[in-house]
């Protein structure tokens, strides 16, 4: 099966994006950075989420992001299907924190459960056929609006949502041109899905 290993931000100093998201989230080898600066405006066709515990952790990792220089797009806050926010990162990456759980469990602060890649996909079931074609195997689908897929414990998982779904869901415009910024580190194959993303294998060391 065709796993993420870990994503690669193109940011403009490395060294700036390591020193935040080491204060913001703290994710160690799963998040890496490169030094480049291709055209990009707007929204850049995906989010990444961390699920969490409980309130109490995803507190504990917006408001680091905050005070390390993350701009808040959508305030934490309870809602019906739980907790949670969105911010933005100096690099222009968007995140959500959020849980399903709206009271506290005890778990440990910081402590992240899932990494998702949230794709606005142009087309959900095509990008779904293709992503089956490479191997993914699909954990939830709801037809046309939502596909999550299969993953390891210890891998980032993948998820395909439409592009105005996602950006709505993040607090901004749909609208955006140029590079996503963003190469799927995989143990795999190389290969471009239908909405752009670049998967690279990852390399080791």
């Amino acid at each position: 099966m065709t796993t993420i290993t870990g994503i690669t931000l193109d940011v403009p100093d490395t060294a700036a994006a390591k020193t935040f998201y080491d204060k913001a989230f703290g994710l160690d080898d799963r998040l890496r950075f490169r030094t480049a600066e291709q055209p990009t405006a707007g929204f850049r066709g995906f989010v990444l989420s961390l699920v969490v515990a409980d309130p109490g952790v995803v507190d504990s990792l917006i408001h680091p992001a905050l005070d390390a220089g993350a701009t808040e797009l959508k305030p934490v806050k309870k809602s019906f299907w739980g907790y949670g926010g969105v911010i933005q990162a100096p690099d222009g990456a968007i995140w959500k924190v959020a849980t399903s759980n709206k009271k506290a469990s005890g778990a440990p602060a910081r402590q992240v459960d899932d990494i998702v890649l949230l794709i606005g996909a142009d087309d959900v079931a095509a990008s779904k056929k293709f992503y089956v074609d490479h191997g993914l195997d699909v954990a939830k689908s709801f037809g046309r609006k939502y596909v999550e897929f299969a993953s390891a414990s210890d891998s980032v998982k993948l998820a395909l949502y439409g592009r105005r779904a996602a950006a709505k869901d993040a607090g901004v415009d749909a609208d955006g041109s140029g590079s996503h910024r963003v190469i799927v580190g995989s143990a795999g194959e190389s290969f471009t899905d239908p909405d752009g993303f670049v998967w690279e294998p990852t390399a080791t060391t």
